[in-house]
Order: C-alpha cells, then structure tokens, then sequence
C-alpha cells in the first residue's frame, strides 16, 4: 500500500482538464504523488481532441490507462485540485485545496487546447513542490 499523497483533480464531466491533469501528474509528478481524476458526473469518453493532443505532446494514450470517473470511485484523497468549474465545484474532503480556475476548453481550436495542457504541466510541476513539503 502506498502512503503516497493521493491527489484529486476534478470538475464537473471529468472529460478533458481534470484527465490531462491526471495524465501529466502521473507523467510529471508520480514519484512525489499519486494522480486521480473525476467529477459529479461522468462523459462515455474522455474528450478525443484532448487524447489526441496528449498522445501528440507526451506519448501518453490516456484512452488506455484511464476513464471518466465520479468522486465516489476516488480512494480517500489528501489534496484537491479544482480544475475551474465556473459552477458550484464538487466537495471531497481533503487537508489542501487549490482552484486552478481553468477554462474549459472543449470544442474549442487545437491552439487553445495546446496553452491548456502546458498551463496544466506548469500547475503539475507547481504542484509538486508544494507536496513535497508537506
């Protein structure tokens, strides 16, 4: 069992932001904390732009190593990551909480998209540093 910190990103579909977050905290960030992703509500597939752009930047197929999860699926979480979910943001109990205030940005050009995921591996990387002192 690992007694890793276990970090949350959510928002509300859990299709797109929170499962880059994921995907770039287990890239980035895996030897400091664990990565989980989820929302109140879940999307048949994780947005295919977002899949696509991933694989293209990283090498990482997020199709393959995870879905779109609610947040009673999460393992008990120690930090919180509000992806920006300019609604009412879901609550986990939790020591640490961070709103990244992002957009969301499905449906929008690749270029959008692009300043997202690197906006997300500097928060990640960010991230990181803070958890290591905790």
């Amino acid at each position: 069992m690992s007694n890793k910190i276990k970090v949350a990103f959510i928002c509300v579909h859990n299709s797109c932001r929170s499962q880059i977050a994921e995907a770039l905290g287990k890239h980035f960030a895996n030897d400091v904390f664990e990565s989980y992703s989820a929302g109140t509500d879940t999307n048949p597939q994780i947005s295919k732009d977002a899949v696509r752009l991933i694989k293209e930047i990283y090498g990482i197929d997020m199709e393959k190593t995870q879905h779109s999860k609610l947040l009673t699926e999460l393992p008990e979480i120690d930090v919180v990551v509000k992806m920006g979910c300019n609604v009412v943001c879901p609550f986990l109990p939790n020591k640490y909480e961070e709103d990244w205030g992002l957009a969301d940005p499905t449906g929008k050009s690749d270029e959008e998209l692009r300043k997202v995921i690197s906006t997300i591996e500097m928060k990640i990387k960010e991230l990181k540093e803070k958890v290591k002192s905790m």
